[in-house]
């Protein structure tokens, strides 16, 4: 019979050694995606087997691989969303017990750059944040996405921002939103875009996050006015949400309020479905925001659960309804930049 210590210290192994492996997930554009793919898998074996014996050889399996991976030559670079010292803070995190989180309290917010090449005209620019509290999320939701929209002709920024309840606040997660959209922004012109052709698209929790950014910094409200003690620097001249919002199985909370007070709500589209339970947050969410004059376009897909987005990567593809999402967005992002002109 197997001791229970033995158990509690292979969990707590597994714990450690999956920490281990989040920046590679979340650097995703910096390592080969088919090693990527298998340690995400393996991870996610780990979690399901019942088998410790198991677990233990895929705990094995796993960390070799993790150890094995090496940053592809022309692997891009972080671009760290606030200076040293710098970001506004509320949350006192100071200990990462138990592995609870994926990011350590000194994670510091970023983005990685997914251009065209300089020879194709951009259609606009997507900033893509993943679900949960990323980790082996962003491989699909965030760095498929980011691929997925290249090839319909949109610059592509993959955030890692400091995911909410996990554990930032609202106002936390949607101040490393506005900073990232704010950068994006600045530099428009290099980007050989409008200022005002700058959409966010966030999965699940990350559809939280882009709510955040709307409701805290959207109008004309400012990060001092969360922050009070925060300095602002040239790039908070720039305005902080969304032109379009792509909330893909994320809608808040049923029961959640939403003060609308100061808000400048962008048009939003909704992909979710049908058998993903974030439809009861979706159709709790829908009427307050049309209610409020909120431009919406909403697409369920049947037989669908949560988390399909970017899944083609892992080569799964057992929902392929749920794909035509992209294009659905990219002909509402196409409206709402055409009527921006």
């Amino acid at each position: 019979m197997e001791n229970k210590d033995d158990k509690e210290l292979l969990e707590k192994t597994i714990a450690v050694e999956r920490l281990k492996a989040v920046p590679f997930f979340e650097d995703a554009p910096c390592y080969p995606s088919e090693q990527l793919v298998r340690l995400r898998n393996l991870g996610r074996q780990m979690e399901i087997d019942a088998d410790n014996e198991r677990r233990k050889g895929l705990l094995q399996e796993f960390c070799t691989l993790r150890d094995s991976l090496t940053r592809k030559g022309n692997a891009p670079k972080r671009i760290y969303l606030w200076p040293e010292g710098e970001m506004p803070v509320m949350t006192q995190y100071k200990d990462n017990y138990g592995c609870r989180y994926n990011h350590n309290p000194d994670f510091r917010p970023y983005l990685y750059e997914m251009l065209l090449p300089s020879d194709r005209k951009p259609k606009g620019a997507i900033i893509v944040c993943a679900g949960g509290d990323h980790g082996d999320c962003v491989v699909s939701e965030g760095y498929q996405t980011c691929l997925d929209f290249n090839k319909m002709g949109y610059h592509s920024f993959l955030l890692l921002n400091r995911p909410n309840r996990n554990p930032w606040t609202e106002q936390e997660c949607g101040a490393d939103t506005a900073r990232a959209i704010r950068m994006v922004r600045a530099a428009a012109g290099s980007y050989g875009i409008r200022e005002n052709q700058v959409a966010f698209a966030g999965f699940s929790n990350g559809g939280l996050t882009g709510e955040a950014c709307i409701r805290y910094y959207s109008g004309t409200q400012k990060t001092t006015d969360h922050f009070p003690d925060y300095r602002e620097d040239d790039l908070d001249s720039y305005y902080g949400a969304p032109d379009a919002f792509l909330c893909i199985y994320g809608p808040r909370y049923k029961g959640a309020e939403f003060d609308y007070t100061d808000v400048v709500y962008p048009p939003v589209f909704f992909a979710v479905g049908r058998e993903d339970t974030a439809l009861d947050n979706l159709n709790a969410a829908l009427p307050d925001l049309l209610a409020h004059g909120v431009e919406a376009e909403v697409h369920t897909f049947a037989g669908v659960p949560h988390g399909q987005g970017g899944i083609t990567i892992m080569g799964e593809n057992q929902y392929p309804n749920f794909q035509l999402w992209l294009q659905l967005a990219d002909a509402f992002l196409q409206d709402v930049f055409q009527r921006r002109n």
